[in-house]
């Protein structure tokens, strides 16, 4: 079994500075200033929603094949019967191990777990990963993913408009066609991961090295990766090894190479277990 990381900074946080302490009427008299802020961005938040829902919408081809359990699926069959479709497009490493899949497309695909709230208005949910469809079907039953997986082969990327992987987009289908209406990426995925607004709300907030914090403040996470992983692996993977799930691949499906983005310039490191 691999070792298994602590929390690492328990101690940093622990004796890190604190805010003054006051009476619980000048608490309530700060916290009030603040609230002030924070409905006119709550108000600014509904204003864009507004916007986004006027966009003009872009036809795609809705037969654009993409890979399930069963073979090959088409684009519009993924809609379920079901008028809009959301869809996260998951970056994949071919040939490497778990430890080393993204770390930012397992984080945001982690939190979303519960999909009756988006079907009860007529809106699906899939991720659509890059690469083999074995390589990460077996990574999405390591990881307990409850939502509908397919992989998009090279060929289809295009046919989907999708600008690269770790994409949130937004589609809707009338009839025989399938209109994307909304794309975004990077902090915009924010939106899929309830823990960066629960931190947030916190005393140390994310506590990554971007933050503007007063000084005192621990602060160890960076923003490239780093603040998704603990000890060489995404921190999600931690409980499901703690666990006792199996993080085997398998061998790398035939007609697929190795993955040789910048992150990894070696040969493909064996599976961890």
């Amino acid at each position: 079994m691999t070792n298994q990381p602590t929390e690492p900074n328990v101690p940093e946080i622990r004796d890190a500075a604190r805010p003054t302490v006051v009476d619980r009427a000048a608490f309530q008299a700060e916290l009030d200033r603040l609230r002030v802020r924070e409905k006119a961005h709550t108000r600014e938040g509904d204003a864009i929603a507004a916007a986004r829902r006027r966009l003009p919408m872009v036809e795609v081809d809705a037969q654009t094949p993409l890979i399930g359990a069963d073979g090959p699926v088409p684009l519009i069959d993924v809609f379920d019967g079901r008028s809009q479709l959301i869809a996260y497009f998951h970056m994949w490493h071919t040939g490497r191990p778990a430890a080393e899949q993204c770390e930012g497309c397992t984080f945001s695909t982690a939190h979303v777990t519960e999909l009756a709230y988006l079907h009860s208005r007529d809106v699906s949910y899939a991720v659509f990963s890059e690469g083999p469809y074995e390589e990460a079907s077996r990574y999405r039953e390591f990881m307990g993913y409850p939502v509908p997986w397919y992989s998009l082969p090279p060929d289809s990327v295009d046919r989907i408009a999708v600008r690269h992987f770790g994409v949130l987009a937004c589609y809707l289908r009338n009839g025989d066609q399938v209109f994307e209406t909304y794309w975004t990426t990077s902090r915009g995925n924010e939106v899929m991961a309830p823990s960066y607004a629960l931190l947030d709300r916190t005393v140390y907030g994310r506590q990554e090295l971007w933050e503007d914090s007063p000084e005192g403040w621990p602060q160890r996470w960076g923003s490239r990766g780093g603040q998704f992983q603990l000890d060489g692996r995404p921190a999600a993977q931690w409980p499901r090894i703690r666990a006792g799930r199996d993080d085997d691949l398998g061998a790398m499906p035939d007609g697929w190479t190795a993955c040789t983005c910048s992150l990894h310039t070696g040969p493909p490191a064996g599976p961890t277990s």
